[in-house]
């Protein structure tokens, strides 16, 4: 239980239904949804395109979406991969032959066809109950009608309103500066864009008009985009990933996300007594590190498009994380995870959902940067994401660009099983840092006791790259511990991720929510 005179927050607890987000009007979107009548899949996709509205830097209509759903009655959880394909003819070589060494972000080789559209249409039609057209009522109103911006999302929108282009800049800043908190947003183009969605299906978004305006446009900046790739644009069911964390399933979606990441991240902890360390540290800050920088290099090696992703057994056997586990060194910096692991590896927005039947629903939507490539098209302002520069130009890697292949994602949508059992949807968010933010949550939980706020609200550290990226939560002593030990540490400014929780108590029969201080948003019940 946490310290009452101590600021912070306590868990929300409900009976019938919950939603946890990133902004209080979408968490209250799903939650309406859900007393008229819709299910967790309704109440997720009403909430999830209007965080489109609410956080335009963070996810839009032309971004890519995961999902973890688990049905009414049942502890079987399906994956839904909502990510678009680059266009037949992007071509890696192609690319290096005009001197790119990586794919340019805010470039048009950097965007895939947009895939959450489509995944919503089929979520709706294969789980909804009430239908798009209440789905998507409440981001119509707010779109046309308008919205205050929040502190949070004001503070992303200065830092990348630089990256916005062309049309970009006259549909996403108001009077050509990043909106300030409290200013009203609108977006009424969209607005036309969900509508024709609810009159007319994915054949609204993916052909016709909408489609010929995000082609004109993507050409314009110099893309490879067709009509034939965005109308082929269609998302799979799949089957999840999961592996076990001291008692606890932690469920995963595949690749071409980077949930095996996780898997692996959690697999290398377990070979290390977490739970007899202080949980803010200087030896659990340092370990986790060591241990995010070796999953990384396994990520960058192996994770691609499903079709072409090699070695997945490798990266989840537990003796692979054996083996890189030993060589963490707890007094020093390892000098490479890429060299050190070789011989190891010889032979790449959330939001959740739980309704009155227990359907519960992981969901994760992004543009992929904040504002994503910068694009959008003339007619209906459609920001474009830039999921493409989670290829590279490396010839003959499985993640190689390459025209209709799926990028390796960062998204990932998470829940854990406990005795067979669903009992949590979670997220975290924050681009690369999600499978350190997934591995952490769990240790918080398992490792400390905690419950699902204070895992949440706990201070972050997060190696990216050579910097050890530590939040302020952490002391200053332990910083310099860190530093000792050969970190490059710095405080990053802002903070690390934001994650949101669901969890179901089938014991009380009731449901805990839990919600990023991080972010603007709640966990919202009835």
């Amino acid at each position: 239980m946490r310290d009452f005179h101590l600021p912070g927050r306590s868990t929300v607890m409900a009976a019938n239904g919950m939603c946890a987000t990133s902004h209080p009007l979408a968490a209250k979107t799903a939650i309406d949804i859900l007393q008229r009548g819709g299910n967790a899949v309704d109440a997720a996709i009403g909430a999830g395109v209007l965080l489109g509205i609410c956080e335009p830097q963070m996810t839009g209509i032309g971004g890519d979406c995961f999902v973890l759903l688990s049905p009414p009655g049942s502890d079987e959880i399906i994956a839904l991969n909502g990510s678009g394909r680059a266009p037949a003819s992007l071509d890696a070589a192609e690319m290096r032959g005009r001197g790119l060494s990586a794919v340019p972000l805010h470039a048009a080789e950097a965007i895939t066809l947009p895939g959450a559209v489509d995944a919503f249409c089929k979520l709706s039609a294969d789980w909804g109950k009430t239908g798009l057209a209440d789905s998507l009522a409440p981001a119509i109103h707010y779109a046309e009608t308008g919205l205050p911006v929040a502190p949070r999302t004001s503070f992303d929108w200065h830092i990348a309103a630089d990256t916005l282009q062309g049309t970009a800049r006259e549909m996403f800043l108001l009077g050509g500066i990043a909106a300030k908190p409290g200013q009203i947003f609108r977006a009424p183009k969209q607005a036309e864009v969900l509508r024709r969605v609810v009159k007319d299906g994915r054949a609204a978004f993916y052909e016709g008009e909408i489609a010929e305006d995000m082609i004109a446009a993507l050409k314009a900046a110099g893309g490879y985009h067709t009509l034939d790739d965005l109308a082929a644009t269609s998302c799979d069911y799949t089957d999840p990933i999961s592996g076990e964390y001291k008692g606890v399933e932690l469920v995963e979606h595949p690749p071409n996300g980077q949930g095996a990441t996780a898997l692996l991240l959690n697999n290398i902890l377990a070979e290390f007594d977490i739970a007899d360390l202080d949980p803010v540290g200087t030896e659990r800050a340092h370990i986790e590190a060591e241990a995010t920088k070796l999953a990384y290099d396994a990520r960058n090696r192996f994770l691609a498009d499903p079709d072409h992703t090699t070695r997945l057994d490798h990266m989840l056997d537990p003796e692979t994380a054996k083996r890189l586990a030993a060589l963490i060194d707890r007094k020093k910096v390892m000098p490479s995870a890429t060299q050190l692991s070789e011989q190891v590896h010889k032979d790449t927005v959330y939001l959740t959902v739980v309704d009155k039947d227990r359907m519960a629903v992981s969901l994760i939507y992004s543009i992929f940067h904040s504002f994503g490539s910068g694009i959008a098209s003339e007619k209906f302002g459609i920001l474009f994401q830039n999921r493409g520069a989670g290829f590279t130009l490396e010839e003959g890697h499985p993640n190689e660009a390459k025209g209709g292949k799926r990028p390796m994602h960062t998204i990932i949508p998470g829940m854990l099983r406990e005795n067979g059992r669903v009992t949590t949807s979670f997220g975290v968010m924050g681009g690369a840092y999600q499978p350190c933010g997934h591995a952490r949550f769990l240790s918080n939980l398992v490792d400390f006791g905690m419950d699902a706020q204070e895992a949440i609200d706990a201070p972050r550290a997060f190696a990216e790259g050579d910097i050890l990226k530590v939040e302020r939560g952490y002391s200053d002593a332990v910083r310099q511990d860190l530093s000792d030990l050969g970190h490059q540490v710095v405080v990053p400014d802002g903070p690390l991720g934001g994650a949101q929780s669901i969890q179901i108590d089938t014991e009380n029969g009731i449901l805990i929510g839990a919600s990023d201080p991080r972010k603007d948003g709640c966990a919202i019940g009835y």
